[in-house]
């Protein structure tokens, strides 16, 4: 609705006489004329009649409400002056303020990243000084003959604090920098962690022992320690089912003494029949007069059978006598061997004779994926068919629960005789004690494990400086080897009972058995020991997504030139 042009008039009057009201005695002149004075007087909108006789109450009044008129009128145009000043203001401050704050913790963080980094350089070369110093003063033992003296061991145990210290340092300055658990590693692994390995497999293969009680294959393995004659062991297993023979195990004085540190009847049990038996069980049934009718070797080259005169002789002197021998696959190297099926081992050794032999099969490769499978190639009801005596695992077992808990990593840190079989091979497996111990020390991470079982042929030398590196978070991981016996602990007391203490085969076994028990594993590539541990834990159902070869992927960061 419009307004006439009478409300106008009226409004420009009132805000005049509110001017003229706020200057109160400075008012200008006005007209004389009567007819003006009654028209303001007409239109004012808030107009009181100001007569002379008016009683000073009603003057009072109306002095009163012009006032109030006034600071109606002040607020009203003050307002929006204050809105656009605070508008102003805040922007202002957020485009000039903002700025200028950012910028000055830029230049902070800026700075404290430097500085980090020239602390990281600074310990790095602290790090390389201490090093050396501890190469050529203990590990190239520069003292000679006083390694005794309470100096030297003094000076031993401060220089490996002073290593483990720094490496704690490092290890704290990096720590703000990583995202909670995070590792690169994780991109592979996922957000599974460490878990166990799933050993079930749907479309298993496997062949049925069922062997003939007159029928006998004679087992001879003497490649190596005891590791690669129980894979040995196990190849001839397979062949032995293959064939429908019962196996022969090696004699003592022949080979190693298995019954030590296997239970021979437990293979028996899983299978329900009488599928290996003793040496001496053996010549018992034969009489004393023990024969092996056939010699088929396996291996052609370098020898036949991969035996040499040596131990046929031994043989001759345990009273087995042996008729002729025959190489079945002449060109078959053991450096070289050629992948071999069930068809071929069938068609090549089936035979009428009650005993034969087929040599050392170490190196033999017959149907990989068979045997790799967890459990291996032989259909039975236990989890494995070659593993570890009843006392051993009791022990081990003991040992787990006195030292280390549910929780933890198992080492095989090979190092006796470890670098020049290391280095012959591309790329070579041998690492420095510095990069191995990074090595362990981000898997240590990844697993969340507070200790290390070390097994070990490695120079006190060179675990003790391995202990001051494996540093995370500012914290040392322990690294634990069996003691030596002390009659105080009792989690050894089985083997001591039953005279197996201080037997080298034992105790390789029992190591055997306490990683394969472990959460994670970490081996030595080109190992049988690791292989044989890894073969356990794959049969146990042990192994985890995070067991690896020390340093895998990695090559040695220094390598020593050939002699």
């Amino acid at each position: 609705m419009e307004r006439d042009s009478s409300d106008d008039d009226d409004d420009r009057e009132t805000l005049i006489h509110q001017n003229d009201t706020k200057h109160g005695n400075h008012r200008l002149p006005t007209s004389n004329n009567n007819e003006d004075e009654e028209h303001n007087r007409r239109h004012s909108t808030f107009h009181i009649d100001d007569l002379p006789n008016a009683s000073p109450i009603r003057r009072r009044f109306t002095f009163d409400f012009k006032k109030l008129n006034n600071k109606r009128s002040l607020f009203a145009l003050s307002l929006p002056l204050l809105i656009i000043l605070l508008y102003f203001s805040v922007n202002l401050r957020s485009l000039f303020s903002g700025n200028y704050v950012n910028f000055r913790f830029d230049s902070l963080a800026d700075r404290m990243r430097e500085s980090e980094l020239r602390a990281l350089s600074l310990l790095k070369q602290q790090q390389s000084h201490l090093l050396s110093l501890w190469n050529q003063s203990f590990v190239n033992n520069s003292y000679g003959n006083n390694t005794n003296n309470p100096f030297f061991q003094d000076a031993k145990s401060a220089l490996l604090n002073q290593i483990s210290l720094n490496k704690q340092i490092e290890q704290i300055l990096l720590s703000p920098h990583k995202v909670s658990n995070f590792t690169p590693n994780d991109a592979v692994w996922g957000l599974e962690g460490c878990r166990k390995v799933d050993s079930i497999i749907p479309n298993k293969r496997t062949v049925q022992w069922k062997p003939k009680s007159d029928k006998f294959l004679f087992a001879i393995c003497l490649s190596g320690q005891m590791s690669n004659h129980l894979i040995c062991l196990e190849k001839h297993m397979f062949l032995a089912a293959l064939l429908n023979r019962v196996l022969v195990i090696p004699s003592s004085k022949f080979d190693f003494q298995y019954s030590r540190v296997l239970d021979i009847e437990h293979i028996n049990d899983c299978l329900g029949r009488k599928v290996v038996v003793s040496f001496e069980n053996f010549v018992e049934m034969k009489k004393n007069h023990a024969h092996i009718d056939r010699l088929l070797c396996y291996f052609g080259l370098p020898q036949p059978c991969f035996v040499d005169d040596e131990h046929i002789k031994k043989l001759k002197q345990l009273g087995i006598s042996m008729g002729k021998t025959e190489t079945v696959w002449k060109n078959e190297d053991t450096r070289k061997p050629s992948k071999r099926t069930v068809q071929d081992i069938e068609g090549k050794f089936k035979t009428d004779d009650d005993v034969i032999a087929v040599g050392d099969l170490f190196y033999a490769d017959v149907e990989r994926d068979w045997v790799m499978q967890p459990g291996g190639p032989i259909n039975h009801r236990c989890k494995t068919l070659i593993e570890p005596s009843r006392l051993i695992m009791v022990t081990a077992q003991r040992f787990v629960q006195t030292f280390l808990g549910s929780n933890f990593i198992a080492l095989h840190f090979r190092r006796h005789g470890f670098l020049k079989f290391c280095n012959a091979k591309k790329p070579s497996c041998f690492y420095p004690i510095p990069q191995a111990a990074d090595c362990i020390t981000r898997l240590a991470e990844r697993a969340n494990a507070p200790v290390i079982y070390l097994s070990t042929d490695a120079a006190e030398s060179e675990t003790s400086l391995l202990q001051s590196l494996v540093v995370l978070n500012g914290k040392t991981i322990a690294l634990v080897k069996r003691p030596p016996r002390n009659s105080a602990e009792k989690w050894d007391s089985l083997l001591y009972r039953h005279h197996l203490e201080d037997d080298s085969q034992v105790e390789a076994m029992l190591d055997k058995t306490i990683c394969a028990m472990s959460n994670v594993f970490i081996g030595a590539s080109g190992s049988t020991f690791t292989e044989d541990i890894m073969r356990l834990r794959k049969d146990w159902g042990s192994t985890s997504l995070c067991d690896e070869y020390l340093c895998q992927g990695e090559e040695p960061n220094f390598i020593a030139e050939d002699e």
